[in-house]
C-alpha cells in the first residue's frame, strides 16, 4: 500500500510540474513496475500496452465518435440547436438560461466531451445572454452546468472508456445514460426558473418568437435529432454494435455537413486532423493509465482495499460515498478522463464485489465527475470559461455556479436512491 501511494504522489507531482497527465501516468508506472519487476518487464509491460490498446477493435469506436462530433461542430450545428431552443424558450424569464442547458444537452448527443461543450457554448451562448441583460453569474453558470451533460448524454467518450476498461456493455451504458440526462436538463432549467423567480433581473424575458420561426427553426437540426434516433435505436434495438453505430454516425455527420453544404474539404481536412490529434490524446492518456494500473497491481494495494471493503460488507454504502468524495475531490485537479482511467482499475473490483451493479455504478461515476468538474475553487469546466471569457470574475463565477452544484448533487441523491431510473432502459434492450 505504501509503494502505491507513493505512485500516486509521485504521479501527482509530475502533473503539479506540468507534466502531461498520460505522461505522468505512464512514467510512474513504468519506473514503479521497473522497481518491482525490474526494467525488463516494465519495458516489456510498456510494449505489450501499447500494442493491444492499439489495435483493439472495440476502441474505434472513440475516433468515430470523435470525428462524428467534430463533423457536427464544424457545420455549426451547436450555434442551430442554441437557436431552436432560444425560439422556443427565450421569451421565458431565464429563457435564454435554460436554451443553453437544453443546447448543450442536444449538442452532448453528438460530442461526448464535457469540456469542448462547455468551450463551445461560452463562444456560442455567452455573448447572446449578455446581450439581453443576463448577470454574469447566471450567464456563466448555466454554461458550466449545462457543459457537463456532454459526458452524460450518450455517446459518451467517458462511458466508452469506462466499458472498455470494465468490459461492460457500451450499448446498454449509452441506455443507461438517456433518462439521468433528461433528468440533469430538467433539474438545471429548474434551477435557472428558481434563480431568476428570486433575481428577476438576473435573466429577463427575451422577445417571443412566432410560430412560424420556432418551426422553421427546426430545420437546422433535424440531421442530428434523426442520426441519434438511427444511432442510439440501432444500439437499443440489436440492430449493430456501438462501434458499428460510431460508424454510421461519423459517415451520417459527413453526408449531412455536405448535404447542406456547411462542410467544404478544407473543412474537412481540418476536421479530420482535429479528430487525430484528440484521438490520440485520448490513446495517450488511455495507455498512461493501463501503464499505471499494471504498476497497482504489483502492489499490495488491491488486496489491502479489498480487504479493507470486506469490513464494510454490512454497510456498502459508506464505500460508494466514500468513492463519490475522492471523484469530487479528483474532479478539481483533473479531467474527465483521467480522471475514471487512473481510477476504475481500482475502484471497479471493488465495488462489484460488494454486488452493485456495473452499468448503475457507470453512471454513478459519471454523474460524481459532473459535479466535480463544476465544484469550486478550481473544477476544470471553470478553468475553461475563466480562460475563455476573462471579464468574468472569480467570485461571480463561483456564485454563479454554486446552485447547480446543488441541483447536481440533488440529481446524484435521486440516482443513488433510485438504481431504476439508470437501469430500466438497459434491462429492456436487445444486444448484438
Amino acid at each position: 500500500m505504501t509503494t502505491a501511494l507513493i505512485g500516486f504522489l509521485a504521479m501527482l507531482a509530475l502533473g503539479l510540474l506540468r507534466v502531461p497527465i498520460a505522461f505522468a501516468m505512464a512514467i510512474t508506472g513504468s519506473i514503479g513496475i521497473g522497481l518491482i519487476q525490474g526494467w525488463g518487464a516494465a519495458w516489456s509491460s510498456l510494449q505489450s500496452t501499447v500494442i493491444d490498446a492499439g489495435f483493439q477493435y472495440t476502441l474505434s469506436v472513440v475516433p468515430l465518435f470523435v470525428l462524428m462530433g467534430n463533423l457536427f461542430a464544424r457545420a455549426g450545428i451547436s450555434a442551430d440547436l442554441f437557436r431552436v431552443a432560444n425560439r422556443f424558450v427565450g421569451h421565458w424569464r431565464g429563457g435564454l438560461a435554460m436554451s443553453t442547458i437544453l443546447a448543450c444537452a442536444g449538442f452532448g448527443a453528438i460530442c461526448g466531451s464535457s469540456i469542448a461543450t462547455t468551450a463551445t457554448f461560452a463562444r456560442v451562448a455567452y455573448p447572446s445572454m449578455r446581450r439581453f441583460g443576463y448577470s454574469d453569474r447566471l450567464a456563466a453558470g448555466s454554461v458550466a452546468a449545462g457543459g457537463t451533460l456532454g459526458i452524460l448524454i450518450p455517446p459518451s467518450t467517458v462511458m466508452v472508456i469506462y466499458g472498455i476498461m470494465t468490459e461492460t456493455n457500451i450499448g446498454k451504458l449509452f441506455a443507461a445514460g438517456v433518462l439521468p440526462g433528461i433528468l440533469a436538463a430538467a433539474l438545471l432549467c429548474l434551477t435557472v426558473f428558481i434563480v431568476t423567480l428570486r433575481q428577476p433581473d438576473a435573466g429577463p424575458r427575451g422577445p417571443r418568437a412566432p410560430w412560424r420561426e420556432r418551426l422553421s427553426s427546426l430545420g437546422g437540426v433535424w440531421p442530428v435529432v434523426v442520426l441519434f434516433l438511427v444511432v442510439m435505436g440501432g444500439i437499443y434495438l440489436g440492430i449493430f454494435t456501438a462501434t458499428e453505430g460510431a460508424g454510421i454516425g461519423a459517415f451520417g455527420a459527413l453526408v449531412s455537413a455536405f448535404a447542406y453544404r456547411r462542410l467544404n474539404w478544407r473543412s474537412l481536412l481540418a476536421c479530420l486532423a482535429e479528430s487525430t490529434r484528440t484521438t490520440a490524446l485520448l490513446f495517450l492518456i488511455l495507455i498512461g493509465a493501463l501503464v499505471f494500473a499494471n504498476f497497482l497491481n504489483y502492489t499490495s494495494m488491491p488486496d489491502d482495499l479489498s480487504q479493507l471493503v470486506a469490513q464494510f460488507k454490512d454497510r456498502p454504502w459508506l464505500v460508494i460515498t466514500g468513492i463519490c468524495v475522492i471523484y469530487l475531490l479528483l474532479g478539481a485537479v483533473m479531467e474527465e478522463l483521467s480522471m475514471v482511467m487512473l481510477t476504475i482499475p481500482v475502484f471497479f473490483p471493488l465495488v462489484v464485489g460488494l454486488g452493485f451493479d456495473p452499468i448503475w455504478f457507470g453512471i454513478i461515476i459519471v454523474v460524481v465527475v459532473e459535479i466535480g468538474m463544476i465544484s469550486p475553487p478550481v473544477g476544470m469546466n471553470l478553468f475553461v470559461i475563466k480562460s475563455l471569457l476573462p471579464n468574468v470574475s472569480t467570485g461571480d463565477l463561483f456564485r454563479g455556479v454554486m446552485p447547480f452544484v446543488l441541483a447536481d448533487t440533488l440529481r446524484l441523491a435521486i440516482l443513488v436512491a433510485f438504481p431504476i431510473i439508470s437501469l430500466w432502459l438497459p434491462g429492456t434492450m436487445t444486444v448484438k
